[in-house]
Order: C-alpha cells, then structure tokens, then sequence
C-alpha cells in the first residue's frame, strides 16, 4: 500500500510559478515511478509529468519546458516546479504512484487545487 500527501497549491497569476510537492509512503516497490495527474473542469485526467527512481521523464506536450519534475529517492518525494503557469493550467493536481512507467497509476493523493488567472 502507498499513501502520497500533496502540498502546494494555490492561486497564481498567469505567467507565475507555483511548486508541488508530494511525500509517499508504504511500499517504496510500488512506487518505482512518481509524478502528477491533472483534471480540468469538464474533462479527462490526464498525465502531467511522471518520473522514474533511475530518473527517467515523461511530460505532457502542453507542459513540457515550463515544468520540471525531480524526486529525492531517499525521501521517497517528487516535486513539480512549474513556470509560466496560463490559464489553461488551472486544474487539481493528484500526486500518482505506480510501479511502471507507461501505465495506469496505482495509487493517488487527494489532489491540491491550481488556478492561474488571466
């Protein structure tokens, strides 16, 4: 069993930057890959960043060169800087655990809100 623990949402304007953090624990095999998950009023979930314990990547288009993913293996942490953030990006972000990348998340946090004003 995993629990993630999300911190760091908020309200930002367009342009800003906003940092998420997520600290899991339980079983460190079921968490071999970390990230984020979005959902937008009216839509989908969708796959923001994940991140590997060997430090492999994987970023949504919409996202990709104005977030960054890291993770402290140790600590068993991912943190999601995000930069340039625009309106678009307003959603709540759940934290997500699983043991492969390149599939379904397993395990999910409660999610912390963003919304980034025009």
């Amino acid at each position: 069993q995993v629990q993630l623990v999300e911190s760091g949402g908020g309200l930002v304007q367009a342009g800003g930057s906003l940092t998420l953090s997520c600290a899991a624990s339980g079983s460190v095999f079921r968490t071999n890959v970390l990230g984020w998950y979005r959902q937008a009023p009216g839509n989908q979930r969708e796959l923001v960043a994940v991140i590997s314990s060997g430090g492999s990547t994987n970023y949504a288009d919409s996202v990709r060169g104005r977030f960054t993913i890291s993770r402290d293996n140790v600590k068993n942490t991912v943190t999601l800087q995000m930069n340039s953030l625009k309106p678009e990006d307003t959603a709540v972000y759940y934290c997500v655990a699983k043991r492969w990348m390149g599939r379904d998340p397993e395990y999910w946090g409660q999610g912390t809100q963003v919304t980034v004003s025009s």
